[in-house]
Formats: structure tokens, sequence, C-alpha cells
């Protein structure tokens, strides 16, 4: 009698442990079907058992509540897609990598040191991803924060103080304009050019603007771009003594009216780099917002996303 006893106590907790397991299995199944949810278009199938709220794991919530945030904001991109006179909302961009690629020097556009930052156009990526960036900061259009922050692209700006010292404070709302931030970088100081100059006047050049957006800005910037695109190894050699990590260039120029291309295709590829400049109507055929226009019409076209540079390099 006592071994019959001790069987079926056996055969309860087996019971009780399979229906903990399938308790997890529907919390892990519920799980899936958020993710999907938030990865792509599909919705949940419809008529599929939910768990019972007693039953769903912690986590689900908020994933849950993730999934709808995503869904808001994608609506939100919609309307302002609209909002704008853009042909189709931006694309949304993949998850960033959990370890960036290794970047290198551009073949063609080495100099004979070693160990100096990596001068390239395109960063090493398969995602169908390209890389928004806007120079010197001539022209300050409050209606340029609004379009981006409203349509959420991300975008780096290179800033040359001559230009940006006169409102410090419009790129210091640039920073803060967009959840993941706007990043501010280095143009040097009066956007000389730079191969026509001593390394010591270089230096100033490149070190002394790293020193103001420090100060103005609270954060020493790890990219620089040289103007004109025009540099020689102490370029390179005065970037890296004051903290330059690195050094875009472009394979793209975006203007109100027009695209510039420095591949022989005249494509985009996954990674490029795409320039631009603050301008305004007093120096080329529109506004900034119409350069966003034009620029993300052809991005999206191509079936391409704009990301985070920074996230990448």
């Amino acid at each position: 009698m006592q071994l019959v006893r001790q069987k079926d106590q056996m055969m309860a907790k087996g019971v009780h442990r399979s229906r903990r397991t399938f308790g997890a299995a529907l919390a892990v199944a519920a799980l899936a079907s958020a993710a999907t949810a938030c990865s792509g278009s599909a919705e949940p199938e419809r008529g599929a058992p939910a768990p019972a709220a007693e039953k769903q794991a912690p986590a689900a919530g908020a994933l849950n509540a993730y999934v709808e945030k995503v869904r808001a904001q994608r609506a939100a991109r919609v309307l302002a897609a609209k909002k704008w006179g853009l042909a189709k909302p931006p694309l949304d961009a993949p998850a960033p990598p959990k370890v960036k690629p290794k970047i290198t020097t551009r073949k063609g556009f080495e100099t004979d040191g070693e160990g100096l930052p990596p001068v390239f156009t395109t960063v090493p990526t398969k995602q169908k991803v390209v890389f928004l960036t806007i120079d010197d900061g001539a022209e300050k259009d409050p209606q340029l924060l609004k379009m981006m922050k409203e349509l959420r692209i991300p975008y780096s700006a290179f800033l040359s103080n001559y230009l940006v010292k006169d409102d410090y404070g419009y790129f210091a709302k640039m920073q803060k304009s967009e959840e993941s931030g706007v990043s501010l970088h280095n143009h040097t100081l009066n956007h000389r050019y730079l191969p026509g100059l001593s390394y010591s006047e270089q230096k100033r050049e490149i070190c002394g603007m790293q020193d103001v957006i420090e100060k103005q800005f609270g954060k020493r910037p790890p990219l620089f771009r040289p103007p004109y695109g025009n540099y020689n190894e102490d370029t390179l050699r005065a970037a890296k003594s004051c903290g330059v990590k690195a050094v875009p260039l472009w394979a793209s120029e975006a203007f109100p009216d027009h695209m510039e291309w420095r591949e022989w295709d005249r494509d985009l590829h996954p990674g490029d780099i795409v320039l631009t400049h603050f301008r305004g109507k007093e120096d080329w055929k529109g506004t900034m917002p119409d350069m966003i226009r034009r620029v993300m019409n052809v991005i999206t076209s191509k079936g391409y996303a704009v990301a985070k540079l920074e996230d990448y390099v």
C-alpha cells in the first residue's frame, strides 16, 4: 500500500511539473508573438488563445508596451511624411550591430603614416542603411529641427566655428532635439584648405575646434571631416593628437534639386555616407526642408533606411 501511495505522489509531481512547463511555453509563445509584431508588419494571429493574466510573464507586459510605442511612432511617422511632402515615410533602420565594424582607410585614400585615423566614404555593413551628415553650420533653420524630429531621421553635424559661433544655442538645441541625440563633430575652426597649412596651423584649426565643441556642447567629438575633403598626413597626425578616432568623408552629396555621386554607378550602397550642408535659398535652389525632402525620397525609393553613424563608427 505504501508503494502505491509513493507511486501516486510521483505521478502527481510529474503532472505538476508538466503544467509548469506548459505554462512557461505559453509565456515564451506570447513573447515571440509580440516580438514578431514589433519587428515586422505581420499582426498576431486572430483567435489565438492568450495566456491568462496570472500566467503571463512580467516581461511580456513591458514588451507589449514597447510594441504599442513602436506602432504609435510608425503611425506618427506616416503623418509626418505627409505633412512634410515626402513621397513615402522613411524606412525604419534595423537594430545597430552589437559590435561596431572595423573601419579602415579606403583604398587610394592612404597616406604614408601608420596608426592614423582611417579615412573612409562607406561603413562596412551588409545592412541596407546609409548615414546622413550635414556640414558647416551656415543656415540655422528651425524648420529643419522640427522636420527631422517629427520624421525621426538620425543625422550627424560637422561644424565650423566661424559659422556657428553666432548661435551656439541653435546647435545645442539640435543636439537634444531627437530621442537618440544628434552628434556634433569637427569641421575645423575656419574651414581652410588644410594641405596648404603647416602642421602647427592644421593642429590649431582641428584641435581648436575640438576645444570649442567640448566647451560649448559638453563632449569632445571622435569624428572629424576636413574641409572640401582635402587632407594630408599632417592633417591626420594633428587630428589624432587631439582625440579624433576616424575621418568620414562621403559617397554622395544631396542638394534640394539633385544628387551628386562619387561612385561610377551613381547609386547608393550599404553603409554609404551622404553629405549635405546647412544652406538656405541664398546659396542654393531651396530650403533645408526641400533638401531633406529630396534626399529622403531618393534614399527611401532605393529601399534604404537612414541609421545613426555613431552606432556603427
